[in-house]
């Protein structure tokens, strides 16, 4: 990747937006390849261990990472109430006001993506926004037990290059039923072997949490670079 597309950043503005909305933000060790802005699942905040961890990892393998919350999990920091996510439409609306943000500060590869649902809102608006890449970390392909009402009819004619990171058994999209679905050519599905939701194998699998997570982030970063 050429010196111009490395990611750089606006240095003591950018700091100060971070902490002006309430971000976190994992710079990356050594030289960034690129920034990715990270959302956070359903039930779980920006600092939950799990996106603690990987933003960490990612982080430790040349890759900015951004954190931000949805208005509802922003307002459970304040009350301590759990409420649901907010409507589609505002999810949506909110990514798109991140994403503004962040571009006028960090140069270079900026991609978006998220675990779960924030992966699949970013989904929902990367065409749109003009990303350079889509990263989502277990996608809810469907709900609980309803494979045959997949959410995929964006992602057949989605241009925006994209890394699915899928565990073969997730209850929202395991291994069988992914296969079968129309997905455009620009998306890859990295499977992670007996993986769940959290991408967490089974013991008898090998595997244990850490090894796939690392793998996760391995994949992800090789793919930001490419």
């Amino acid at each position: 990747m050429d010196k111009q597309h490395k990611a750089s950043i606006d240095g003591d503005q950018w700091a100060q937006c971070v902490l002006d909305h309430g971000w976190l933000w994992d710079a990356a060790v050594g030289e960034a390849s690129a920034t990715l802005i990270l959302a956070h699942g359903a039930g779980a905040p920006m600092d939950s261990e799990w996106m603690n961890d990987m933003a960490g990892r990612l982080a430790g393998l040349g890759v900015n990472v951004l954190r931000f919350e949805f208005p509802y999990m922003a307002q459970r920091r304040v009350d301590g109430v759990k409420r649901p996510p907010n409507p589609a439409g505002k999810l949506q609306e909110c990514w798109r006001e991140v994403f503004a943000l962040v571009r006028r500060h960090v140069a270079g590869v900026l991609a978006v993506g998220g675990k779960s649902m924030g992966g699949r809102m970013a989904s929902l608006v990367a065409d749109e926004l003009g990303v350079d890449a889509l990263v989502c970390l277990g996608y809810p392909f469907y709900a609980v037990g309803k494979p045959e009402k997949p959410r995929v009819e964006h992602l057949a004619g989605l241009k925006t290059r994209t890394l699915i990171v899928q565990g073969e058994r997730d209850a929202l999209g395991n291994r069988e039923a992914v296969e079968g679905y129309s997905l455009a050519p620009g998306i890859e599905v990295f499977w992670l072997v007996a993986g769940d939701h959290d991408l967490k194998p089974l013991k008898a699998s090998g595997f244990t949490h850490s090894d796939h997570l690392a793998g996760a982030a391995q994949k992800v970063a090789e793919f930001l670079r490419d």
